[in-house]
């Protein structure tokens, strides 16, 4: 377990140290990349502008559930965002290289990539965490920090896992990259809202199907003392470790199904 980690640790380090040699492009797309999210939170701006509430939430609580998804997102987006090229690895032939190193596939196409400009999101998703958090009239107990400090890195798996199957999909299609975008990417702009306003199947779908209501909804509802407005199970609210287990689990056993059945682009 130390080795892999070790290398990746290397291969990422190898990666930081090429984009730090033109600092300038580095920090005008660090800037960039910014700014774009920030539009993002515009929009919540712009809806509570318009209406009082969502249902229940108000804007510092959703807010707070912005703020939690996208600093997730962001993080696992600079890991792996690079995971929505894939399918040019399987086009063009390319991951048969991989096969023949004697070191895990995943790992390789972890550390092929490393977006330090992509860190501009999960930076502008933390000062939308500070004013929601300054916002909020919390009473904090020990439990509430620990959820509310496990809720990124176990964010950041759940949506690593979904980036994972999807990226699988390619293994069969040799592409299916705007299909894996709509649960990456479009998943995390349904997560930055409460899963309550969706319609029934929706709700059901993100919390049974693909677990995006484990990123921040659940965690959030534990955190800020409030009541589920769909009156679902309460232990669902400390339950995301556990779905990020389960997901990392699955979508490891996917990605390995999916190599050992792989027969190269040609094949």
């Amino acid at each position: 377990m130390v080795e892999p980690l070790l290398l990746w640790r290397r291969l990422i380090g190898a990666q930081i140290r090429s984009q730090l040699q033109y600092r300038l492009s580095m920090t005008l797309d660090f800037v960039g990349s910014g700014l774009i999210s920030f539009v993002d939170f515009l929009a919540v701006l712009v809806i509570f502008h318009n209406v009082p509430r969502l249902d229940t939430w108000g804007v510092r609580e959703v807010a707070f559930l912005y703020a939690l998804s996208s600093i997730s997102f962001a993080l696992t987006d600079m890991l792996i965002g690079h995971l929505d090229l894939f399918p040019q690895l399987i086009r063009t032939g390319n991951f048969d290289v991989l096969l023949v190193r004697p070191r895990s596939t995943l790992l390789q196409v972890f550390g092929s990539d490393f977006a330090v400009r992509r860190l501009a999101k999960a930076v502008q998703g933390a000062a939308v965490l500070v004013y929601a958090l300054s916002a909020l009239d919390l009473h904090w107990t020990v439990w509430r920090a620990v959820v509310l400090l496990a809720s990124v890195p176990v964010g950041c798996v759940i949506f690593g896992s979904v980036w994972v199957v999807g990226a699988c999909i390619a293994f069969w299609t040799t592409d299916g990259g705007e299909f894996t975008n709509a649960f990456t990417y479009g998943g995390n702009f349904m997560a930055q809202y409460p899963i309550d306003i969706y319609s029934a199947w929706l709700r059901r779908f993100l919390a049974y199907v693909v677990p995006l209501a484990f990123v921040c909804y659940f965690p959030a509802l534990y955190v800020l003392g409030k009541p589920d407005p769909l009156g679902l199970p309460r232990f669902l609210e400390l339950s995301s470790p556990a779905v990020a287990a389960v997901a990392a689990l699955v979508a490891g056993l996917v990605w390995r199904f999916a190599v050992r059945h792989y027969r190269s682009a040609g094949g």
